[in-house]
């Protein structure tokens, strides 16, 4: 409910210098007068947005924190509600005893992202910019960052805007048509929908096919390192990761199961999925690793299969080439720092059919450059987009965009079958509605829960 004082922490619980429990609603200030306490001054004075120091007491009268309180007045705060936000020790038992005592004063507990939902409602941010602020609360990259900053600042909306009100524009048109059809405009609206209509669906579609470069950069990719045990897997991790994340060691089936670390290749987040040996085992937890490593690479967008350059092709290797025939596969030829090779390279390729064969060595940090651009170009394919440019990084939206392609599509082919001007106006106010769903103008109260769902309680 709009009218409730909602309250939750802000920061992560752990230890840290500081913890923020944060309020929001009519009854704000009323609960945080209710437990807060300072010597020097009345609170909250006439200022806003000011940091004051004192004490938080629970209903008993007994200190809990030493904190700084800072009021922000509707409606220039983040909800356009009145906000309190408390200044907490950041640990734990003093953030969580805090938060009892103000939902003991009034509040309730927030849901997840019942702040920015309020944001929304109350009209500080449109449904895009709302949801592009847990894009940048999880961002892992600077490009990822960049195209969520861009969203939340409202750049996708604006564009999005300008697209509707062309749209209205038209309408406006065909409505002047139906009306005043002795003027003679229905000439002229049916060439206008056809410019129009023609002219957005371009737009539209471009928008469409980088939607899934927007959606890589925003939300990464998984990869998984496959091979027969002791190919250098783990070193492979390692080396890519610059840093001893997993153990190595000469002993086969070390690795028993999954370890998983998020790498920054050209601004795409890549989860990097190092598993167990794939072979047959006797081992019962090492059994279990192998049947893990088969999910993993059932769910994965890029297999990394590594061949040892010191051996020969085994029928091991040829197994696990057969059950990656149908994947996006990079075939990594490791250990090409030794003298003595027995691998027979011209066979890799031939397996390989065309998909990239890469020699590397995850000892000495050789290839992986190679490795890495490789990876870029098979994800992006073409997709890479320049800087400035207004990127889709959700489903939904892209969805969106596919539905308004769609009835644009029908608009003109009404047109062109010579359908009265007012019937064309049906399929142009439907692409009208579907941008409205991106934004938020047009969009139903079950989705807008659905959205939010998922966001972290506290934002």
């Amino acid at each position: 409910m709009l009218g409730d004082t909602i309250a939750a922490i802000s920061t992560p619980l752990g230890e840290g210098g500081i913890g923020i429990v944060r309020l929001s609603g009519p009854q704000s200030v009323e609960i945080a007068k209710s437990i807060f306490k300072v010597k020097s001054k009345d609170w909250p004075g006439k200022k806003s947005r000011e940091l004051v120091y004192g004490h938080v007491y629970d209903q008993s009268g007994n200190i809990i924190d030493e904190v700084l309180i800072c009021y922000m007045r509707a409606p220039n705060t983040y909800t356009r509600e009145d906000v309190v936000e408390i200044n907490c020790h950041g640990g734990i038992m003093p953030l969580k005893k805090v938060l009892e005592t103000v939902i003991a004063g009034g509040a309730r507990l927030a849901g997840p992202g019942e702040f920015s939902k309020r944001a929304f409602l109350n009209g500080r941010l449109d449904l895009a910019q709302a949801e592009s602020v847990i894009d940048v609360i999880r961002s892992k990259t600077e490009a990822g960052l960049r195209i969520a900053a861009a969203q939340l600042k409202g750049d996708l909306s604006a564009k999005i805007s300008s697209m509707q009100d062309r749209l209205l524009s038209l309408l406006a048109m065909v409505e002047a048509n139906v009306d005043f059809p002795e003027e003679g405009l229905e000439e002229l609206t049916v060439e206008k929908i056809k410019s129009l209509c023609e002219d957005l669906m371009e737009e539209i579609k471009e928008m469409i096919v980088k939607a899934d470069a927007g959606r890589i950069y925003s939300e990464g990719i998984s990869a998984v390192i496959i091979g027969m045990p002791n190919v250098g897997k783990s070193s492979l991790l390692n080396a890519m990761l610059r840093e001893n994340r997993a153990i190595v060691t000469d002993v086969p089936g070390t690795t028993r199961d999954m370890i998983e670390e998020v790498i920054n290749i050209k601004g795409i987040p890549l989860k990097i999925i190092d598993t167990a040996g794939l072979r047959e085992t006797e081992d019962v937890i090492e059994k279990i690793g192998v049947a893990r490593t088969k999910e993993a690479v059932d769910r994965a967008q890029i297999i990394m299969m590594v061949f040892d350059a010191e051996k020969g092709l085994g029928d091991g290797d040829l197994d696990i080439v057969g059950s990656v025939r149908e994947k996006n596969t990079l075939f990594l030829i490791n250990k090409d720092d030794i003298k003595e090779k027995l691998i027979n390279v011209e066979e890799v390729t031939r397996l390989a059919n065309g998909r990239p064969v890469i020699k590397i060595s995850a000892k000495e940090g050789t290839g992986l450059k190679h490795l890495e651009k490789e990876i870029f170009d098979l994800v992006m394919q073409g997709k890479a987009t320049g800087q400035d440019e207004v990127l889709v990084t959700k489903i939904r939206h892209k969805n969106a965009l596919e539905i308004t392609a769609r009835c644009l599509g029908e608009a003109l082919e009404g047109v062109d079958q010579g359908a009265p001007v007012d019937l064309v106006a049906i399929d142009i106010r439907s692409a009208w509605e579907a941008l409205g769903e991106i934004t938020g103008s047009s969009v139903t109260e079950e989705l807008v829960d659905r959205i939010f769902r998922d966001f972290c309680i506290g934002k």
